[in-house]
């Protein structure tokens, strides 16, 4: 049974069914709250599924204290979410819908079943058994106080809401269903979008790309503005993409944006687990007669495509010590981030001053929003998805408290 005085007489309306909208519709029907999903694709948990391919990342096993830091500068807005929904508690939640997890050699938290297919079949089992009603192909196009409006496929509806969760995510993969569209009914309130967690396109040329298409620099660095990130470095024909691009995305592109429209150096070492000194004997032992293309294959086991982009960025290094710069600071010139709609995530959304601390609009009492469509970013390793469950559990909160007359603004009728 709910736990509010009174039960509101409309459902409380929930627009968008990824992770945010179905944990806040799971946490308010158990409550006893008749609940409307709402989300313009036709099944729910779109790019859920689609980050389960690799594996799905529920969360990190860190510390909360060093967890706390990865949100960067929102992690002031974002930590008594984190604090109230923590990452010990996600992970419990999805043992308790009968799907394991395991900590990865990196501190990283996996589902046992490395997909999310099982989970969300779970999830979704138990939204059906508390109640949710779950409305496909109903896009948002107009909020006016409490009352909606879809577009769907038999024309235009309007549906009366006790309170509204805005759960409408970021601005990449529209494919997927987070399109960003609903910015045009909040802009006021918004910050524009940026790609987050995404590709950058070097300076090289088209051929460049398109040759190495699919190759990879195994175990390299990239050091930038005092930071130094290690991975693989992935070449597409869309630009460089990777883990230690990813995790320096936010002050490349604020770097770019501050630059522009001149492009940004950063330095990349093809061999960051042998000291300099180390690299310049190994080449200096080399015949005087062999090519420079055979003397670091040789001496440092540098693949093709290494040693084609040591001829691209530094033509003239022929010296041991002239190679042992390149090899150790190979510059690397990014012109603009990759389209946005392929970032793993965005950056920009609605600010944190539009919301109260119960993530509801100081415009609108009783219109809640949470996950990506708020302006936070994070990097890859379980940090996204925790910030979606963990604002999702503040906004079913602040619903709750609201609806108990506990929160100022006027109830509704």
């Amino acid at each position: 049974m709910c736990h509010h005085a009174t039960a509101p007489t409309a459902p409380i309306a929930i627009i968008g069914a990824g992770p945010a909208g179905l944990f806040a519709a799971e946490l308010l029907s158990k409550r006893g709250y008749q609940v409307h999903l709402y989300d313009h694709m036709a099944r729910p948990g779109r790019k859920l599924l689609m980050a389960g391919r690799s594996g799905l990342n529920l969360t990190h096993s860190e510390p909360l204290e060093t967890f706390l830091t990865r949100y960067g500068p929102a992690r002031h807005w974002l930590e008594p979410a984190l604090r109230a929904f923590s990452p010990t508690d996600l992970q419990n939640w999805a043992e308790g819908l009968g799907t394991p997890c395991f900590v990865g050699s990196s501190g990283r938290v996996f589902l046992h079943s490395l997909k999310a297919s099982p989970l969300l079949r779970q999830w979704l089992a138990r939204l059906q058994q508390q109640g949710v009603q779950f409305f496909p192909h109903h896009k948002l196009i107009g909020q006016e106080g409490l009352t909606l409006t879809f577009q769907t496929p038999k024309g235009g509806v309007t549906q009366p809401a006790s309170a509204v969760i805005l759960a409408l995510g970021g601005s990449s993969w529209s494919r997927l269903g987070s399109d960003g569209q609903w910015a045009s009914l909040l802009t006021p309130y918004c910050t524009p979008f940026a790609p987050s967690n995404c590709g950058f396109m070097p300076d090289w040329p088209d051929d460049v790309l398109t040759r190495h298409e699919g190759a990879t620099l195994r175990g390299v660095t990239l050091s930038f503005a005092g930071q130094t990130k290690r991975g693989d470095l992935i070449i597409t024909k869309r630009g460089l993409e990777g883990a230690p691009l990813y995790a320096l995305s936010a002050p490349l592109r604020e770097a770019l944006a501050q630059n522009h429209p001149r492009p940004i150096t950063l330095h990349l070492s093809l061999r960051p687990t042998l000291k300099a000194d180390a690299i310049r004997e190994r080449l200096a032992r080399q015949r005087l007669r062999e090519s420079r293309s055979n003397k670091l294959r040789k001496a440092l086991g540098l693949d093709r495509t290494m040693r084609e982009l040591l001829t691209l960025l530094c033509p003239e290094a022929r010296s041991p010590d002239e190679l042992t710069q390149a090899i150790t600071h190979l510059p690397l010139t990014l012109t603009a981030p990759a389209a946005l709609d392929r970032a793993i995530s965005t950056a920009g959304g609605v600010k944190q001053d539009a919301l109260d601390e119960h993530l509801m609009f100081h415009h609108q009492p009783g219109l809640f929003a949470c996950g990506e469509m708020l302006d936070w970013e994070a990097p890859t390793g379980g940090y996204l998805l925790q910030g979606c469950f963990s604002t999702a559990y503040l906004c079913a909160e602040g619903v709750h408290l609201w609806l108990s007359g506990a929160l100022p603004g006027k109830l509704p009728a």
